[in-house]
């Protein structure tokens, strides 16, 4: 793509990987008036041309529905040209659910009347929303805690987080002592906590002493409490008793899919019957669990994925995450792979999505 709106590149390459083209010959023209904002956008041998107008009262404001018009300019613009849709039309970058509260009653004809979402994900939204009610929290009163612990036994493929492999980290000590700090911080508040999320990396990367040093920590709670164990090959007993005696109530152990072919491909250090033998390892302990698993993953087809969904509902886990590969810098993937199927991978989460209501779980996230 080229265009004059340098600073919009990031918001606008990721709406382009939704359509799934080489986009290096598109042009993309930004121009402000004194009232809104106008773009031109060239691709095949076509050109289109939108205008927004708009008022706002601050520098954030400029930013926010600049943003929201190149998108929706690009979005119209390949639409018309390609004679496609997108069922979460120009969203990108934002979780639909924030999106539609920030917007109050009128959410829904923001969704499909401005921004070109579909009927059938705009229901989707409504009924997260619903979901989520009783949990939004419209005081100080209380706050969730997230401890993040950026470590890991490898680093998989497709990671871009600020993460590093346990074993080339020499400052484990020094970060534990930091994090420890600010925990005592966080508690100086005096504010009791609604939720506690320990993340990553994989916590139980770490040593069993340093691993209880944080959650000695934080204290043992009677609130939800979930811990990122991530990686079958980190999950030790040792790991689930220290975890039983402070209050962990759920554990997070993330297949991401159950091909060994696979998990060998993004750099994993384990196979799927492992994931296994620890799920129920864990359940044993008397812990909720959570799995994750990845649409898109390299290689995988959608049998593939169909298999890992129905594998992790026969496990039957409290939870089930269903993320879409994202391809982003710092990832060793990104520098492999151009793009994405996005037809395949809305594919997979059709199914993973219809599945999983038909046994049972609610979306809420």
């Amino acid at each position: 793509m080229q265009t004059n709106a340098e600073h919009l590149t990031k918001d606008l390459n990721e709406l382009l990987s939704e359509f799934g083209r080489d986009f290096s010959e598109l042009v993309f023209v930004e121009r402000f008036k004194d009232n809104g904002v106008s773009f031109d956008v060239s691709y095949l041998g076509v050109q289109k041309s939108y205008s927004f107008p708009f008022r706002y009262e601050n520098e954030r404001e400029i930013s926010r529905y600049e943003k929201r018009f190149a998108k929706l300019a690009l979005y119209h613009a390949l639409s018309e040209i390609l004679d496609e849709t997108l069922p979460w039309g120009a969203l990108t970058g934002i979780r639909p659910t924030k999106l539609a509260r920030s917007q109050g009653a009128k959410w829904r004809s923001f969704f499909t009347d401005l921004m070109c979402v579909s009927e059938k994900k705009t229901a989707l939204t409504e009924r997260i929303l619903e979901i989520q009610k009783p949990y939004i929290v419209g005081d100080d009163s209380v706050f969730d805690l997230f401890v993040s612990i950026p470590l890991c036994p490898t680093r998989c493929e497709y990671c871009s987080f600020i993460s590093e492999e346990i074993s080339k980290e020499k400052a484990v000590n020094e970060y534990i002592e930091a994090l420890i700090r600010e925990i005592e911080s966080a508690k100086a508040l005096n504010k009791p906590f609604r939720s506690v999320y320990v993340g990553g990396g994989t916590p139980v990367a770490l040593k069993d002493e340093d691993f209880e040093r944080v959650l000695k920590a934080i204290g043992k709670q009677t609130v939800e409490y979930t811990v990122e164990a991530g990686r079958p090959d980190a999950i030790t007993e040792k790991k689930l008793e220290i975890m039983q005696r402070y209050g962990v109530t759920r554990v997070c152990v993330n297949p991401q899919t159950f091909s060994d072919k696979t998990l060998a491909l993004i750099g994993r250090k384990h196979t799927a019957k492992e994931v296994v033998d620890k799920y129920h390892l864990v359940k044993s302990y008397g812990f909720l669990v959570n799995n994750d698993l990845i649409a898109g993953l390299p290689e995988e087809t959608f049998d593939d994925f169909k298999f890992s969904v129905d594998k992790t509902i026969s496990l039957d886990p409290e939870n089930v995450t269903v993320h879409t590969l994202a391809l982003k810098s710092g990832s060793k993937l990104k520098e492999k792979t151009e793009r994405l199927d996005g037809a395949l991978v809305g594919q997979m989460v059709d199914y993973a999505q219809s599945a999983l209501l038909k046994a049972g779980f609610e979306p809420y996230y």
